[in-house]
């Protein structure tokens, strides 16, 4: 914008009024402008090529209209009108879709007059046409380009952001500018043709010292319509948000301080990939593809001139521009926003098909159960006594925080390095994990290439996340496992009462449920033998429970949904005790097998039979960099074992059925009043059916845990069972599913008018109290009950040797273990020793005979040549931890080439390998597979997690309503 501009006459005012196919609201738009209390001095319009009416609206309105072509931006359309505007003070600039209200005009123009410094003031937004709802009023950016208006979605006015105040920018429609300095600041950049153009005209006239105003009680109403997609131009198309997107990142780029334009190009660069993920896994690909063609479009060339342009004009920024910018941790709180609603929706599809299934029922029966809808409490008005009188007047609230702080109680053993019973300790760090996982060669004992367990991986996440902390992932893990049971289980047995009655379970019943479940690893053993793998598949099951629901939605394309959720929690299970999978498999195909022999048509449709086939292979495919090494390696075993140290737990019959794995379990007569609790549940019968449903899963399990309890797997360390320990909890769950539908269906009984007699009474009461004990024993076992587990792992080894092992991998320590008389065992432990992740790939390896031999020799006669043999296999040291044998170590101090070394225990014998240790034996030829496998994994999980994952288009869509 250019050129002199005559001596205005102060206090006149033109319209510039741009429009572009603009016909269905230009009618109102020009009524407003007609109906101004303050009429403008004139009205300039600029129409760029509309092919409707638009133009005669306007020429009937005002008069002739400057018609420009189809292409041409919104700032070029300003400086036209401006230019035929003659001799005014102010410019007041409208959308052809936004309307003024009547005193739009003079509010603006008294408010210019009360503050003499302002040069560019603008209305409050209002939407249209709901003329409720705000927009804006006043607007900054964020250090991510994000378009920050302080405002809430959808809210409303109702006066509260009244007050005229000094903002970085307003918008475009209704902006009244000074001509003069509309014409120092060279009017909206050409190369923001649409969108963000008024954010960088504020951002350059804050720079320039100039003063914006927001007047909110000046409105107009904004129907938004190239921003919502309404109506589409030759310079938008069908990419809006790429537009957007692009002109934030401009104008960040533009403005910044040249201090701060280094890092804000590196987190624009990192926050664009985040955001690029994010659209992807709520299943928005073209806006992805749109944020990164939005950065790839701002050429460095083009920054650089346009820079150089607001040196050119304003100089050095004015220090307040900083202040009008949005707050630095603005961002860090919308990320929190958007994980917080991506869970909740989540949360909201599983739960509502209880709801959806009863409106399906109703409206197939208007006379049914279903369509009688109980009234909602919230829909009953209470006063407002706030949140912890209302905490403490809750009975049920309060028992659950007395639950959380006994169970947190209870896990304290857990916190810090801890180790004992199946648990071995954790690892310096994640990069142990992180290499155990991606290796397809381990530096373990003489060397295997058995692969790492599935839940290396989870771990190694975790532990990332906790800042690199491996100890902080296992006890996050032992501590937070329980909690996150009672959470699941009350959230799955919430809605499964919602699906077997319309009114749902009653609050102190849904505790009880909720307690019992999240106990099942404590009270079993589980928890206190360290047996990581069954607490953390516990904790998941419940959630996964939850997510099956979703196989009985109406809709097809959420239940499809529902699949990919199962499988990803599945396969969280299955990495934790793989046995889990065979259970899936058994209660898939067991399910498909009745539905064909009940309902043969329903298996017709696709989309009732694929999703529960679908869930449970996406465990298989998940898991590729796991078992197909383990079969390739003779390893195949790992499928029916369980997490950590060997021998797991071998239950017997009764110990099944009461859920207890070993001696650590709390006393066995709780668990045989839970199964006489699931038994009576058989006899309400408004839950019958439902509860006969769990009794069958419960049938499964117990067979399935029976059949393996006969398997034995023949390992180099001899032959161990097949692990059941999941099964046992899985079962416990069942059961108190059971019992919790049962007490449901006694409640829908007493509803009705049944259940009044005084046996019937008595019998209610005296079944109440015995379930009541459960909990509270369990609870109190939990909080002061024995437990293997220590905070150090008591290896034997001296500290010394230990340190030096960490040095290298070559550096090994011979640990002998026994008598002549009762044998010796042997392992050579690397490193720190064996930790979390590596019990399974050493118990899976194969023995080695030249080691076994090499043992048998030295243990027996001083041969010749042995320590020569364990230098090559990479052995610094031998080991006879206390109580040392005295024939054996008799004989080694005999064996030439060992040294004596010492110990800190007296007991304790050891000796050092003369020759330097040799790094051969341990050198492995690394496998092509491994890296396929683990690009294939990560393709899959993130196809996994995109279609499990809400859409965002219906997110959208329910805003709108």
């Amino acid at each position: 914008m250019s050129g002199s501009v005559p001596e205005a006459r102060p206090g006149s005012v033109a319209v510039l009024l741009v429009s572009h196919d603009g016909a269905r609201w230009l009618p109102v738009v020009v009524e407003g402008l007609r109906s101004q209390t303050r009429a403008p001095d004139r009205v300039v319009c600029v129409d760029t090529g509309s092919r409707d009416e638009g133009p005669d609206l306007l020429e009937r309105a005002f008069g002739a209209v400057r018609s420009l072509p189809s292409g041409t931006g919104f700032p070029e359309a300003v400086r036209v009108a401006a230019a035929e505007a003659g001799d005014v003070e102010w410019l007041w600039i409208l959308h052809d879709d936004a309307t003024p209200a009547p005193d739009a005009l003079e509010r603006l123009l008294a408010t210019a007059r009360e503050h003499p410094e302002a040069d560019l003031l603008g209305p409050k937004l209002r939407e249209w046409p709901s003329l409720r709802r705000l927009l804006e009023v006043g607007v900054t950016i964020s250090a991510t380009g994000r378009r920050e208006t302080g405002l809430e979605r959808g809210e409303y006015d109702q006066g509260q952001h009244d007050d005229v105040r000094r903002v970085l920018a307003v918008h475009s429609a209704g902006l009244l500018v000074r001509r003069e300095v509309l014409e120092e600041l060279g009017g909206f950049d050409d190369r923001l043709p649409l969108f963000g153009n008024d954010l960088d005209l504020g951002w350059r006239a804050a720079a320039a010292g100039r003063t914006t105003l927001v007047v909110p009680q000046a409105v107009v109403f904004h129907a938004e319509a190239a921003h919502r997609g309404v109506r589409r131009t030759a310079l938008t198309g069908r990419h809006t948000h790429f537009h957007e997107r692009r002109g934030a990142l401009y104008t960040l780029l533009a403005n910044t301080s040249s201090r701060l334009l280094p890092l804000l190009v590196v987190r624009l660069v990192l926050g664009t990939l985040l955001r690029v993920l994010g659209y992807l896994l709520v299943r928005s690909p073209g806006e992805a593809l749109d944020e990164l063609a939005a950065l790839l479009a701002v050429r460095p060339g083009v920054v650089r001139a346009a820079r150089r342009e607001r040196r050119a004009r304003t100089g050095s920024p004015s220090p307040a521009v900083r202040g009008l910018l949005a707050p630095w941790w603005l961002p860090y709180r919308h990320g929190l926003d958007a994980v917080g609603d991506l869970v909740a929706a989540a949360g909201n599809q599983a739960a509502d098909v209880a709801e959806r299934r009863r409106l399906a029922a109703a409206e197939r029966d208007p006379e049914s159960f279903a369509a009688r809808r109980p009234a909602e409490d919230e829909d009953v008005p209470e006063a407002d006594t706030g949140w912890v009188a209302r905490f403490l007047t809750n009975p049920v609230a309060v028992l659950l925080a007395v639950v959380v702080v006994l169970l947190l109680a209870g896990a304290r053993a857990g916190l810090g390095a801890t180790s004992g019973g199946a648990l071995s300790p954790a690892p310096d760090g994640v990069g142990a994990w992180w290499r155990l996982h991606l290796e397809s060669w381990h530096a373990l004992g003489v060397g295997t290439a058995v692969p790492a367990p599935a839940y290396v991986v989870v771990l190694a996440l975790l532990g990332t996340l906790l800042g690199g902390s491996a100890v902080a992932a296992v006890s996050a893990l032992l501590v937070l496992a329980v909690p996150f049971a009672l959470w699941g289980a009350w959230r799955f047995l919430g809605l499964l009462g919602r699906l077997v009655s319309p009114r749902g379970l009653p609050r102190w019943v849904l505790l009880w449920g909720a307690t019992t479940y999240a106990l099942v690893p404590a009270t079993s053993g589980a928890w206190g033998q360290g047996r990581l793998g069954v607490v953390v598949a516990a904790a998941v099951l419940p959630w996964l429970a939850h997510a099956v629901v979703g196989f009985v939605d109406p809709e097809p394309d959420r239940r499809w949904r529902a699949a990919w959720r199962t499988g990803v929690l599945l396969t969280l299970v299955v990495a934790f005790a793989p046995t889990t999978w065979l259970l899936a498999v058994a209660i898939v195909g067991l399910g498909l097998g009745a539905a064909r022999l009940v309902t043969p048509a329903a298996l017709g449709d696709r989309s009732a039979w694929a999703p529960p086939a679908l869930a449970a292979g996406v465990p298989v495919g998940l898991l590729l960099p796991w078992w197909v090494p383990a079969l390739q390696h003779g390893a195949g075993e790992a499928l029916l074992l369980g997490a950590g140290r060997l021998p797991g737990a071998t239950p017997a019959g009764l110990d099944v059925l009461t859920g207890r794995l070993g001696g650590l379990g709390a006393p066995a007569w709780t668990g045989l009043v839970l199964v006489a609790l699931a038994l009576l549940a058989l006899l309400p019968r408004p839950s019958r059916v439902p509860v006969l449903l769990a009794w069958l899963l419960a049938a499964v399990t117990a067979l399935l845990a029976l059949g393996l309890s006969w398997v034995t797997l023949d390992l180099a360390g001899g032959s161990v069972p097949a692990s059941v320990s999941v099964l046992v909890l899985a079962l416990q769950g069942c059961l108190v599913t059971a019992a919790v539908l049962g007490a449901l269906g006694a409640v829908e009984v007493r509803r009705s008018g049944g259940g009044r007699t005084g046996a019937w009474r008595a019998g209610l009461a005296v079944t109440a109290a015995a379930a009541a004990v459960v909990p509270v024993v369990g609870l109190g076992w939990f909080a002061a009950g024995e437990q293997e587990l220590a905070g150090a792992d008591p290896a034997g080894v001296p500290a010394y040797m230990v340190q030096s092992a960490e040095t290298a991998p070559e550096r090994g320590i011979l640990v002998l273990t026994g008598s002549v008389e009762d044998g010796i065992a042997h392992v050579v432990r690397r490193g720190d020793g064996v930790t979390v992740g590596e019990d399974e790939v050493l118990a899976l390896s194969p023995a080695d005979p030249a080691l076994d031999e090499l043992v048998r020799a030295l243990v027996s006669d001083a041969a010749a040549g042995a320590a020569d043999r364990l230098a090559e296999l990479g052995v610094e040291y031998v080991v006879l931890p206390a109580p040392a044998d005295g024939d054996v170590a008799a004989v080694l101090d005999a064996t030439a080439g060992l040294a004596q070394a010492s110990a800190e225990d007296r007991d304790t014998r050891a000796w050092r390998v003369a020759r330097e240790p040799g790094t051969e034996a341990l050198e492995g030829d690394g496998s092509w597979l491994r890296p396929v496998l683990l690009l294939a994994q990560l393709g899959l999980l993130v196809l996994a997690l995109v279609q499990c994952a809400p859409t965002r288009r219906a997110s959208r869509g329910r805003a709108r309503r």
